[in-house]
Order: structure tokens, then C-alpha cells, then sequence
């Protein structure tokens, strides 16, 4: 399906980032007083760095943002949850009032959140609502998550926040969630698009026990079965996916046309990534993964979009959070390419060639 030619421009507005900046990176990495590959990961990540800045070397992100989406998705009053749906507007209201763990983390290294209601099932005061969808997405067991206009204003809403962000001088976005039932929409999305056995995808979310997992199972079992085209990306997200993965897949293409990168967090982020991989597979080489999650559905796609991720640490609170705490480690491999000494200017010898 189609969502638009003001979309379908966008998507063909992506293209890779900086190739002669990469190789200057490359070649700089090599002359740093240290062996080659020394560094490990941070090497990798201080030429993604020169390749999306388009410069070497890199400089620190300056100013990093934090995008928080929220929504409500109606199969979570369907057990498939250990929280009820309530919960979405209660810690909307918490983000904003600073008290979550997103909230934390960002303060450590001065980071802003920016929250977004896209789809929460009653108004918040002080959220950001101007790109409000719906009061929830459908339960996609048995009825489809978004309206064709829906998705649309959506994806829309997701590249209209990208360019406000980035016009207002940000320089690296992070997507945050917070929507109670995301987990089962994000699994039945994952396979749908991997072909994988919904048992395979679903994992325990806020905690389900084992008959919670086993109705969530049966959710995302149903969910599939009702889609008439698995190979459709944008149609696997208005059927069975929700408002705000259809606004983090529009703000990850736009991210990309915009040359901005991005740190993606757990499951939902990752979900809305896979969509947007498809829709334009050089938008891949704009992201990072902050951390790997507890959560099936997570490994699966990063596997598929061969994304490594910077930390492991059994997180699964989504948020943001995994991604923030992986923005330390980057500034650090930007930091080593930009002002470690290279051989000829440390006056030490470089490797024998003997």
C-alpha cells in the first residue's frame, strides 16, 4: 500500500552517509597510538560517527533528544499485559512531571525528552498531542490497529517532529516508547515480516506470567492470521501494529533524509527500524542499537538488520532508556578518533613491519 506521495518522497530522499569521511576515519583510526583494533566496538562506532557527521574527525552530539511516543493499543485489556492499560496515561503524566527512569538517565548526560502523545486513549496535559491519530489502536486480534488516514497522519506526524527537532539544532534522536500492550503489537509485526512462529517472537513483556504469555501468544497468532499480505510493510503496520510504531517508522525514514542519526532503544523502536528498513534500506546505515533487550522479537530484528548492539545489560523497560545509557560509550569513541595522538604526533614508533 501507499501512504502518499509527500512519503514516498521522503523515503527516496535517504541515501548513505558519508563515504569519504568513513574512509578518513578509517585511515585515522590506523595512525592512533595504539594497535589496530585495539579499541574494539569504539572503533566501529567512531567511523559510524565521522560517517554521518560527514566529517573527521567527529565532533562530540551536542545536543541529544529524546523522542518519547506514546499510545495505548486495545489488546492490552485482553490480558496480554501485567499492567493495566491505564497505566499509558499515568506515566505519560510521570514523564512529564521527571520522575521516570527515562527522565533520570537523560539528565545524566543532559539530554532533552520531548513527549509525544500519538495515540494515548485520553488527553494528558502538557504532552505534545498536536500529531494525535487515535485514542488507542484497535486490538489486532481481531480488528485492525490504524485506519489507512490514520497510519498516514502518522508516518506524517514522524517527519514533521524530525524536522522541528532537527531545525532546533539537534543532532542525535533517540526513540522512546510508552504504551502498555506495544510488546504484543511489536511481536506481531516481527512475524509477520521474518515469517516467524508467534511462540518464537512473544516474550514477557512488563512481566506476564505463563498464562499471560500464553493469551499473548494467541494474540499474535490471531493477528497474523488475519493479514492478507505479509510482504506488505506499511500494510503489517496499519493491520496489526499501532500509532506509535507507525510514527517512530516515519520518524526513522525522516531521520535519515534529514542525515541525522539515531541510537534505537528496545523492541518498539526496533519494530518501527524493520518497517522503515524496508521501506528504504540505506536508512539502516543512519542507526545504531543502544542495547539488546530481553525481549525475542528485539534479537530477531537486529539479527535481520546485522545492527550490533552497544550494550547488553537485561533491560526491557523500552522508554529510551538502553539507548541513553549506550550515548556515554559513543561520545567516548568520538572522543578517542578526535583527540588521541596519532604515532608521527606522539613520537612513538609504529608497528614493525618485520
Amino acid at each position: 500500500m501507499s501512504v502518499g506521495a509527500d512519503f514516498d518522497a521522503l523515503v527516496r530522499r535517504v541515501s548513505a552517509p558519508d563515504d569519504n569521511a568513513r574512509a578518513a576515519a578509517l585511515t585515522r583510526q590506523a595512525r592512533l597510538t595504539k594497535p589496530t583494533g585495539a579499541l574494539g566496538r569504539l572503533e566501529e562506532l567512531s567511523v559510524w560517527a565521522s560517517a554521518v557527521q560527514g566529517r573527521c574527525p567527529p565532533e562530540p552530539f551536542g545536543r541529544i533528544e529524546v523522542v518519547l511516543v506514546a499510545a495505548d493499543h486495545g489488546i492490552a485489556r485482553h490480558g496480554v499485559s501485567a499492567y493495566p492499560a491505564e497505566v499509558t496515561a499515568q506515566m505519560v503524566a510521570n514523564f512529564l512531571a521527571g520522575g521516570a527512569a527515562v527522565n533520570v538517565l537523560a539528565n545524566q548526560i543532559a539530554a532533552q525528552v520531548h513527549v509525544v502523545d500519538v495515540g494515548v486513549s485520553v488527553d494528558v496535559e502538557g504532552a505534545d498531542g498536536r500529531w494525535k491519530v487515535c485514542n488507542g489502536s484497535g486490538a489486532i486480534d481481531r480488528e485492525d490497529a490504524l485506519s489507512e488516514t490514520a497510519l498516514e497522519r502518522a508516518l506524517i506526524a514522524g517527519a514533521a517532529l524530525v524536522d522541528e527537532r532537527v531545525d532546533a539544532g539537534a543532532d542525535l534522536l533517540i526513540p522512546g516508547d510508552m504504551g502498555i500492550g506495544s510488546t504484543t503489537a511489536c511481536a506481531a509485526v516481527v512475524a509477520a515480516l521474518l515469517s516467524q512462529a508467534p511462540a518464537t517472537v512473544c516474550g514477557r513483556g512488563t512481566g506476564v506470567d505463563d498464562a499471560g504469555l500464553a493469551r499473548k501468544v494467541e494474540a499474535v497468532s490471531a493477528a497474523v492470521t488475519r493479514l492478507a499480505d505479509r510482504r506488505d510493510p506499511l500494510a503489517v503496520l496499519r493491520t496489526v501494529g499501532g500509532a506509535d510504531l507507525a510514527l517512530m517508522t516515519g520518524l526513522l525514514v525522516a531521520a535519515a533524509a534529514r542525515r541525522t542519526p539515531v541510537v534505537l532503544d528496545g523492541i518498539v523502536s526496533c519494530t518501527a527500524a524493520l518497517v522503515a528498513a524496508r521501506l528504504s534500506p540505506p536508512a539502516v546505515q543512519w542507526w545504531i542499537a543502544g542495547h539488546r533487550s530481553t525481549e525475542p522479537a528485539q534479537r530477531l530484528v537486529l539479527d535481520e538488520l546485522a545492527l550490533r548492539p552497544v550494550l547488553d545489560l537485561d533491560l526491557r523497560l523500552g522508554e529510551g532508556t538502553g539507548a541513553l545509557l549506550a550515548v556515554p560509550v559513543l561520545q567516548a569513541a568520538v572522543a578517542t578518533l578526535r583527540d588521541m595522538a596519532t604515532f608521527a604526533e606522539a613520537g612513538v614508533s609504529d608497528r614493525s613491519n618485520g
